[in-house]
């Protein structure tokens, strides 16, 4: 595997060049963007042109991570060549689907599952189930084939996203690319570093991602008084002050982040599920604790002879740590050691096993890490 990088800043394109490289072989492109530029003909018409036989997928986002640092309104692009492995992309929209379970079914059924090792996944970040679209593509997946990726920002806006393969990033846009081959090497990490706080309570009604009860109480109500003043600055507060998951039957716990809130129906909707008779419990920063889990991440991601990490964290670590963004990049490009490349992005949901030996499941308010080599 080989791996070339450019950064569009400023106007300009920035290039670290590898002088072994050949452009005509590279197979994949990732360019993670501001929402403005990666929706721009003549960005996607430049990286067409450099790398002319590779599938090109973009996605805007909360912000661009290239090597050590964290950027807005740029675009962060790495391009692969592999060696001894092969890889395909597949594509459909969220409107195209009765569902998001329906979307994630579809696109692995477009695969050719022989021989089949990883799937990474850029999805639209607005209008898609991240628990559902997951569901789908693990329900259709041979086993021990692994799945990471992440969903599309847009800045702190929360209003549109935009994703893309093989042309300008639009809309609604969900892509699966498959990589095949016995010397293609995958690790992953996820970790959060939020601190739990408050009593463990139960789910009592719910409707998939939009939560109405906890405890028999309005959960909306339930949760405002924890806030103080951040409940005037709702929803965007409420990226400070995620949820903890717990699902019946399972030891490990998830991490939900409210997108919006209903006053009139007094409910909460999420970035992914929160099943009847789940345990919630409130969650609040401890930054130290944030910075931490990105090297735990790192390190839980197999890094040893990885060439390649993408760095996939969620808008809320951003907006929490502001300043300190960076922090979290450079200790975990400390844990993945300075011969790997590292590019990403701050997203609206993280995709990534629990653990080794769980499936993939949607994660918010994480550093998630994937690393690729080749033997």
């Amino acid at each position: 595997m080989k791996i070339q990088q450019h950064h569009y800043l400023n106007g300009t394109w920035l290039d670290y060049l590898s002088p072994d490289f050949d452009s005509k072989q590279c197979q994949l492109v990732l360019a993670f963007g501001s929402a403005e530029y990666v929706q721009k003909p003549e960005i996607f018409t430049h990286l067409k042109s450099t790398y002319p036989a590779a599938n090109i997928i973009l996605a805007s986002t909360a912000g661009e991570i290239i090597n050590d640092s964290v950027f807005d309104d740029s675009v962060a692009v790495s391009a692969i060549q592999l060696e001894k492995s092969r890889l395909s992309s597949v594509v459909t929209t969220v409107k195209e689907h009765e569902s998001s379970y329906a979307a994630g079914s579809f696109l692995v059924n477009k695969l050719d599952t022989k021989g089949l090792r990883f799937v990474f996944v850029i999805s639209d970040g607005m209008h898609i189930n991240g628990s559902d679209l997951i569901a789908g593509i693990n329900s259709q997946l041979p086993e021990g084939v692994r799945v990471t990726g992440g969903l599309a920002g847009d800045a702190d806006r929360f209003s549109r996203t935009y994703t893309g393969l093989n042309e300008p990033a639009s809309e609604d846009n969900i892509i699966l690319t498959a990589f095949y081959g016995d010397e293609l090497q995958i690790g992953h990490g996820s970790s959060g570093g939020w601190d739990e706080f408050g009593p463990e309570r139960t789910i009592t009604k719910s409707d998939k991602n939009v939560l109405y009860e906890i405890d028999g109480k309005n959960a909306l109500d339930l949760y405002k008084q924890y806030l103080g003043d951040y409940v005037k600055e709702l929803p965007g507060s409420a990226l400070l002050f995620p949820i903890s998951l717990r699902i019946a039957g399972s030891a490990d716990n998830l991490v939900r982040t409210i997108l919006n809130i209903d006053e009139q129906n007094k409910s909460m909707t999420f970035a992914g599920n929160l099943p009847e008779g789940s345990k919630v419990r409130l969650m609040k920063a401890n930054f130290d604790k944030l910075i931490d889990a990105s090297a735990k991440a790192a390190g839980d991601a197999d890094t040893e002879s990885a060439q390649l990490a993408i760095l996939v964290s969620c808008v809320g670590r951003k907006l929490v740590l502001q300043e300190r963004t960076d922090e979290e990049i450079l200790i975990a490009k400390e844990a993945l050691g300075d011969h790997i490349k590292i590019t990403g992005f701050y997203s609206y949901g993280e995709l990534s096993p629990y653990n080794s030996s769980s499936k993939c499941e949607l994660h918010n308010q994480t550093m998630t890490i994937t690393t690729l080599s080749e033997n």
